[in-house]
């Protein structure tokens, strides 16, 4: 399926999406995680456009195509504000789809206007996250900012990230860039990665306060595998969010939307209903 890349405005910043369907179909918005861009959703978003809907892979602030925040703000709150700034694009109540970091951002937006999302679907993120299960992607991201000499350094620590077997370099190709010495970034502000923006206690009470206000159907994708989402952490969030409902995802880790995530495709298309 054909798409186009397209453009709207978040909290004062343009953000870049790959769009896919009819544009007059009922909306579903997709965010990555910290660190991904927009293609991580393509598959999903091919998915539901061919089931009728229109679907919007975005790139947060920093990452991508999108606009890099010159104030250097990627609190979870920022990322949030463009989520609601996005809304107002629609004439329709739209599906929040997020991973992590679009996840916490999703639940954040929804929240300044509950009017304007009729779901949203999370990928293992919880407003209370386990700290030390975040250290993998800590130690991932300072080593991403020092640069790779080669894609194969770079599809390796993808892959010890992912817990997964080696991964393919060549794919990479499209999510990196390189400086003038031949050294290879991922396409996002080095800024988003700052310890400050990583999971730091203001950040959970922020999700969590914004989980409190959400009204509309809330569905949570948890990873079997996952190493920052907990029973506790799930528990809270029930007790927050009463209308959440939980599935587990089997056999993945926390970042199973990274790569195809055809199965979480199959899932979200289960709660959605037939488009009007």
């Amino acid at each position: 399926m054909d798409n186009a890349t397209v453009r709207f405005d978040g909290d004062g910043l343009s953000l870049c999406a790959d769009a896919f369907g009819d544009p007059d179909a009922p909306p579903v918005l997709f965010f990555h995680g910290g660190g991904q861009s927009r293609r991580a959703w393509r598959g999903s978003a091919r998915r539901v456009a061919a089931a009728g809907y229109y679907g919007l892979t975005f790139d947060l602030r920093g990452h991508g195509d999108s606009d890099w925040a010159g104030d250097g703000d990627y609190d979870v709150r920022a990322y949030g504000r463009d989520v609601t700034g996005l809304l107002d694009a629609f004439t329709r109540p739209v599906v929040l789809v997020g991973a992590s970091r679009g996840g916490q951002a999703s639940l954040i937006g929804a929240s300044q206007c509950p009017a304007a999302v009729s779901m949203i679907m999370l990928a293992d993120v919880v407003p209370r996250l386990r700290d030390d299960g975040v250290d993998d992607v800590r130690r991932f991201f300072a080593r991403s900012v020092r640069g790779f000499a080669t894609l194969r350094e770079a599809a390796d620590a993808l892959a010890t990230l992912n817990h997964q077997g080696p991964a393919d370099p060549a794919g990479l190709a499209r999510a990196m860039r390189q400086d003038a010495a031949g050294n290879y970034f991922w396409r996002w502000d080095p800024r988003t990665v700052d310890p400050r923006f990583l999971n730091p206690p203001s950040e959970a009470e922020a999700v969590a306060a914004a989980a409190a206000l959400v009204r509309c159907p809330v569905i949570l994708v948890r990873a079997e595998l996952s190493n920052v989402v907990t029973d506790e952490g799930v528990t809270d969030f029930q007790s927050i969010t009463p209308q959440l409902q939980v599935i587990e995802a089997k056999g993945v880790g926390h970042m199973f939307t990274g790569d195809r995530n055809d199965a979480f495709a199959d899932m979200l298309l289960s709660y959605l209903p037939v488009p009007a």
